[in-house]
């Protein structure tokens, strides 16, 4: 008998279970340098006058993502991380344990493709990936929601993402090792001509300019989402076009190859 694989919607709705991590006020010092902050953002980098960037949630619940892969929902050697969400409950502490749970949200049917949601709940945030698995689509889904378009108009602000030649070596350190983003071969295999610089890496990079242009504090970010368009390179800067206010800003961000992250929207409380 030819056994069939399960249904990508079959995985809609399961529980990845809860975890416990926990972390020193050195770990978000050290993510704060790595997605861009310097040694003069003394409340970003000074255990002192710490506050911790909610992006740094991101790295805590990394684990959830993996654990679905592990289950084989889909194949880990060809799925991509298509878009980010974050919403900031409460601010996260300088140092402690935070308690996760987790769970597969919508698994959308892009035809080519299947787009699983995987949700991070906790009492400082709520975290949701999107994961863009090539060939897991076709099994009668609906299709979900577009890709915002950016606006028409002239963004209000403009501004610059500079990322540093050692930055994804950095922000390795962080959680997130793999090869690609370190190793000249890896990264060669998946046609790229050098390592490149984690997505995430990029998103939480975008929200120290942004709230820059803005006039307000990156720590006090309340809700960030993004989709990963293309990558980038480190040592290489994009531009930044951002559109509203702090309390309501939709951005991109484009690299001379391109927009490598689109449909940003970030809310400063």
């Amino acid at each position: 008998m030819i056994e069939t694989a399960p249904s990508p919607a079959q995985w809609q709705g399961r529980d990845l279970g809860t975890r416990v991590v926990g972390y020193h006020e050195r770990d978000p010092i050290l993510y704060a340098l790595a997605v861009g902050a310097r040694a003069t953002d003394l409340d970003l980098v000074f255990e002192d006058r710490l506050r911790v960037l909610p992006t740094f949630a991101l790295t805590l619940a990394q684990w959830a993502p993996d654990a679905l892969g592990a289950l084989g929902a889909f194949d880990i050697r060809t799925t991509l991380h298509g878009s980010q969400n974050l919403d900031v409950v409460s601010p996260l502490p300088r140092s402690g344990e935070i308690t996760m749970s987790a769970r597969v949200g919508e698994v959308w049917d892009k035809g080519r493709a299947a787009v699983f949601e995987v949700v991070v709940e906790s009492n400082c945030f709520v975290a949701t990936w999107s994961l863009y698995a090539p060939g897991a689509g076709g099994f009668g889904g609906d299709r979900g929601p577009s890709a915002p378009s950016a606006p028409e108009q002239e963004p209000a602000v403009v501004g610059t993402l500079t990322t540093g030649a050692d930055q994804a070596a950095l922000y390795r350190l962080t959680g997130d090792r793999h090869h690609i983003h370190i190793d000249p071969d890896a990264a060669e295999r998946i046609g790229q001509p050098r390592p490149i610089l984690h997505g995430m890496c990029t998103l939480a990079a975008a929200t120290l300019p942004v709230a820059d242009m803005l006039g307000a504090h990156p720590a006090d970010l309340t809700a960030l989402s993004g989709r990963f368009a293309a990558p980038v390179f480190p040592g290489d800067s994009a531009q930044i076009r951002a559109w509203g206010d702090a309390a309501n800003c939709t951005f991109d961000v484009t690299a001379p190859s391109g927009v490598v992250l689109s449909g940003g929207r970030a809310v400063f409380a």
